[in-house]
């Protein structure tokens, strides 16, 4: 009935009026080195209320993924860092009453950056000598082959029986290898994250998303908090589809939070939801099938690639359910 009413049930809506508008500066580049950042031009705009850079946030390595703890993808980003990795990465966060100041300032914002060479080729990612995440600090919780210095987010590999035995016997065998773009789920509602202290000091979180308990984990891990001090809220989504199982919005309007005192928002525009959220991964996936002459199917042999991107977000489940969730499909092939 509230729908059919049109009442507010969706996350903007339930957005405290007095809300900040949070807004981010995304990086031009693919690959590069913030060298400067000058905001002091764009903090003197009427209705800005702050402009936070990776100088200003805690410096915690997180992941994104709503997944139970520990999570396989592993904890490679900061708030906000002093290297962008994709076109779209955000660089600062600019906080303001109104997004005619928002624009403004974005605009008067200063970076001076050092471009490096980007890997675009994920064919040619392993072993690159170009390392996306070179960095210390980087680290992988659980036992999934990651290996930043290659690279590689995870790999993983199983067996059952001898396949290439099992192919000698085939009548038939057919091989191929199939390419699958990254897409968008373009879910109807954006991402959308409202955020404020409550009576007790705790850092409210309401937000369109399908993982609630993981988000209190993530936001609580990246502001340094414990996860005690938040409480999170999810009222109905327009839509998910597996994109709202990642935090995309919800640490940047609650570290403004955070450190200002104040309620915010984040609202993502279309193409912000396009360029700066988490797709569906691209892949290569190489298949071999075996049948014998009345055409049942003896072995299969499957190699996926997988395109994780600049961040690792859900890249060691995903290449691995490509080959969990296909092949058990056909039950129990010969041994």
């Amino acid at each position: 009935m509230a729908l059919m009413a049109g009442r507010p049930v969706y996350t903007n809506d339930l957005a405290p009026k007095e809300s900040l508008i949070v807004k981010a500066l995304r990086s031009p580049h693919a690959f590069a080195k913030i060298v400067s950042i000058d905001t002091s031009k764009a903090e003197l705009v009427p209705g800005i209320e702050c402009i936070l850079t990776y100088k200003d946030v805690p410096k915690i390595r997180f992941t994104e993924a709503g997944q139970t703890y520990p999570e396989a993808s592993p904890y490679d980003r900061y708030i906000l860092e002093d290297i962008v990795r994709y076109v779209g990465d955000e660089v600062a966060l600019i906080a303001g009453n109104d997004m005619k100041a928002i624009n403004k300032a974005m605009k008067l914002i200063k970076v001076k950056y050092e471009v490096m060479e980007p890997v675009l080729d994920f064919r040619k990612a392993k072993d690159n000598p170009v390392i996306v995440h070179p960095e210390d600090d980087w680290a992988s919780l659980m036992p999934v082959g990651a290996d930043n210095k290659r690279n590689l987010c995870a790999q993983d590999g199983f067996v059952n029986g001898d396949v290439d035995e099992v192919f000698k016997e085939c009548a038939y065998v057919v091989e191929g290898t199939y390419h699958t773009l990254a897409n968008n789920q373009a879910m109807m509602e954006p991402f959308v994250t409202s955020t404020a202290l409550d009576a007790y000091g705790r850092l409210v979180v309401t937000s369109a998303t399908q993982i609630p308990f993981h988000v209190r984990r993530i936001v609580a891990r990246a502001l340094g908090i414990s996860k005690s001090k938040v409480r999170v809220v999810k009222p109905r989504i327009g839509g998910g589809f597996g994109a709202k199982q990642t935090a995309v919005s919800e640490v940047y309007p609650a570290v403004v939070t955070w450190l200002t005192g104040k309620p915010c928002k984040m609202v993502f525009t279309r193409k912000e939801v396009m360029i700066a959220s988490t797709s569906r991964h691209e892949m290569e996936v190489t298949v071999k099938i075996g049948a014998d002459a009345e055409g049942k199917l003896q072995a299969i042999d499957l190699y996926t690639l997988s395109n994780t991107g600049a961040y690792g977000e859900h890249g060691p489940t995903t290449v691995g359910l490509s080959g969990h969730k296909s092949i058990s499909l056909y039950g129990p092939l010969k041994a």
